[in-house]
């Protein structure tokens, strides 16, 4: 079976704030939705960066806070990670929360659903 790309969510950039991906519709039905991240490049003192996904049931009008089931574990350094959540919304949106002294996270996320 051969496989699609990924739709990007969040474009390769070098980030030094906590900050989202904004709305991202759900377009196809599922019960998974697959988020990979690969971290290129991480900088500073105690660098710690936090991914979640945040979940809407009203069409991107708001977002739930996200639940630990849908948090990755701390990054600190240059890495790929993948992780499945459960869908819970029509909309999500993938947050970021960076932290240490002086941090930069340069990352990209990429996301798709699966039945």
């Amino acid at each position: 079976m051969a496989y699609a790309e990924a739709p990007v969510v969040v474009a390769s950039a070098a980030r030094t704030t906590t900050g989202n991906s904004g709305d991202q519709a759900i377009g196809d039905k599922g019960v998974n939705l697959s988020v990979l991240v690969d971290v290129t490049a991480v900088s500073g003192t105690g660098p710690s960066m936090t991914l979640s996904v945040e979940w809407s049931q009203d069409g991107g009008a708001t977002f739930a806070q996200a639940d630990p089931a849908d948090t990755f574990t701390a990054i600190t350094a240059a890495a790929t990670k993948a992780k499945s959540f459960t869908i819970k919304g029509s909309h999500y949106r993938l947050v970021w929360t960076i932290s240490g002294t002086t941090p930069s996270f340069t990352f990209s996320a990429r996301a798709f659903v699966t039945k």
